[in-house]
């Protein structure tokens, strides 16, 4: 019994050296962002990182210790196998997850959840294109070697003689090893009370890079893989009373009355998702200049909405909240599920009902993060993606660069003698890293590669101006979401969502600046007011032309959320249950975001 009980709690100790070593670690691989940061500060990270580390350590104690209660009764060679095992994978598993969310961090500025599982298993090609060759070959190699160390210790740990005779003592022993089993629930619940361990425990700082230092990135893995389905049970700030008073006033449509922008209201129409693109890379929004120089053009020439919002901060959740009118969430991303964004409203099925043909291209894998089946159920009749171009044409990382994409859309167009309107939208790429376009203009890389996209756009525009049907088209320029600039921006700054957002095209009656608030989920009632189609079924999207609707914009971050008006600008961290911004409204915003985000989840939820 001795020997047993021992093995176990040199195996849990030894969890826990692992896991509190992995924070000094992350910090001193990030050492630039900890600059300045002292001993006591590095002590405070691992200190409160303790509560996670516990509870992991007891989740990777529990089969040794099951495993232990049976060799008591039997002492067959394959229960030392099935140790052996679980001492691997354990290995593996906390050794990728420190390894990626090493790597993830940089980019995404959030400790590692389920996200990267998600776009792995969609299409692996896709989820590795911002990396090369070498570097998935190196992390391959340190994942192998350092997994191998970590098992070495587990097994040093556990010892060999656990599988020894008890003798005479076997029912006390097992005894003895089920209230053992008993104990480990303390620290994995994270006690006795009604709250459970959940990566708040974590966050004890004002500065978020160090709360998410001290998050233990298996667990946050495990805390996000659990909280996938149960949507009606998150985020319940209020009783369900008060959540629809706030949420009727933010959702309420207005008078109806829209600002009118075109000269049509059956306009072909161009919706350009812009990929990563931000209010900074254009002069006419206070950003760089000759980076975008289209853009900034067509600002000038179009409609240019001077302060609109990303609704999030990857791809999967920009679509839905572009197409579907529907906002991101913070701890998911509606297109892994094809069951509920299928009852989704959307542009394209709103358009169709009006005789719109809809086609849809992108020069990547449509298969990606669930995207062919979201836009299939959307009502795109047609997906010209990376299986449509000829192999050749497929060298970029992310399968065909923009330009292509392009002159393909253009060639169709050309061929295409119906007098349907259309719509189609254009999803972008190359404006990601690895930044490797077939464009050079600008030293910076990134800059540069954002020029190419913007170059790309402009001959876009400019030959759809030599088109017969350029008098009643409408070209829609918007990001999916901010990315790589500006440079290690965070992700709870207001600024990380600023986004521009520009119609332009001979269908534009004339050149306006927009300085109303919005966020990308209010595009689909903006443009469907402006074509005369009702827009009630689209719940949170609102017409931003309209000056009796509410205008405020919302977006989410794992797992956080801001809520953005005249008055007030707030960011929400949930993990850590406070304001992490606030810039002028001493909070006003506050409820208003959480029975936002109450209500989503609620519409998530009945989405069948």
């Amino acid at each position: 019994m001795k020997t047993r009980l021992l093995s176990l709690l040199r195996l849990y100790v030894y969890w826990l050296v692992v896991f509190v070593l992995q924070k000094p670690l992350f910090m001193a691989w990030y050492a630039g962002m900890y600059r300045g940061r002292g001993p006591l500060d590095w002590l405070s990270v691992a200190w409160h990182g303790l509560p996670l580390d516990f509870s992991l350590a007891g989740y990777l104690t529990i089969v040794p210790t099951l495993l232990m209660v049976i060799s008591v009764w039997t002492r067959h060679r394959l229960l030392d196998t099935l140790m052996r095992v679980w001492m691997a994978l354990g290995a593996l598993l906390v050794v990728l997850a420190f390894l990626v969310n090493l790597g993830l961090y940089e980019y995404w500025g959030f400790p590692l959840d389920s996200t990267p599982l998600f776009y792995f298993l969609s299409s692996p090609r896709e989820a590795f294109a911002s990396v090369s060759v070498w570097y998935v070959v190196l992390a391959a190699v340190a994942w192998v070697a350092l997994s191998t160390l970590v098992y070495l210790g587990a097994q040093w740990a556990v010892g060999t003689h656990w599988l020894h005779r008890v003798g005479s003592r076997r029912i006390v022993t097992t005894l003895v090893l089920l209230l053992a089993l008993c104990v480990l629930v303390i620290p994995i619940r994270g006690g006795i009370t009604v709250s459970t361990m959940n990566t708040g425990k974590a966050y004890f700082s004002d500065d978020q890079r160090l709360n998410h230092a001290a998050v233990n990135p298996l667990f946050s893995v495990m805390e996000s893989l659990s909280h996938q389905e149960d949507f009606g049970s998150q985020y319940r700030f209020f009783e369900p009373a008060k959540a629809n008073r706030l949420f009727a006033e933010l959702s309420r449509k207005g008078s109806g009355k829209t600002t009118k922008l075109l000269k049509t209201n059956r306009p072909d129409i161009y919706i350009v998702i812009l990929e990563s693109f931000s209010s900074k890379l254009m002069a006419s929004l206070g950003g760089e200049k000759d980076v975008a120089e289209n853009l900034d053009r067509f600002g000038q020439e179009g409609v240019l909405f001077t302060h609109f919002y990303a609704n999030s901060f990857r791809t999967d959740r920009g679509l839905v909240s572009i197409l579907s009118g529907f906002p991101a969430q913070p701890t998911t991303s509606l297109m892994k599920y094809p069951r509920k964004t299928a009852h989704l409203p959307s542009i394209t099925s709103e358009l169709r009902k009006v005789g719109y043909g809809a086609k849809y291209y992108y020069g990547g894998d449509a298969d990606f993060t669930n995207m062919r089946s979201y836009l299939v159920s959307q009502g795109f009749n047609e997906i010209i993606s990376d299986v449509d171009f000829p192999v050749s044409d497929r060298f970029s990382k992310w399968g065909v660069p923009d330009h292509l994409v392009f002159e393909r859309l253009l060639a169709d167009l050309r061929a295409d003698h119906s007098n349907k309107p259309m719509l189609r939208v254009i999803q972008t790429s190359s404006s990601h890293e690895p930044f490797d376009v077939p464009y050079q203009r600008l030293q910076d890389e990134r800059l540069n590669a954002f020029a190419y996209t913007d170059d790309c756009v402009g001959r876009l525009v400019d030959s759809l101006r030599q088109m017969p049907n350029w008098e009643k088209s409408l070209v829609i320029l918007v990001p999916d979401h901010l990315g790589c600039y500006p440079r290690n921006i965070s992700n709870l700054v207001p600024e990380h969502y600023e986004i521009p957002l520009i119609m332009v095209g001979g269908a534009v009656a004339e050149p306006r600046r927009v300085d109303v608030i919005g966020s990308q989920h209010d595009l689909a009632a903006t443009l469907l007011a402006q074509l005369g189609i009702d827009h009630q079924q689209f719940t949170f999207s609102k017409d931003m032309l309209d000056e009796t609707a509410p205008h405020f914009a919302f977006f989410t971050v794992p797992d956080a959320f801001g809520f953005v008006t005249t008055e007030n600008r707030i960011i929400f961290d949930n993990k850590a249950e406070r304001v992490v911004w606030d810039d002028g409204g001493k909070n006003v915003n506050l409820e208003k975001g959480k029975a936002y985000l109450q209500k989503l989840y609620d519409q998530i939820n009945e989405l069948r």
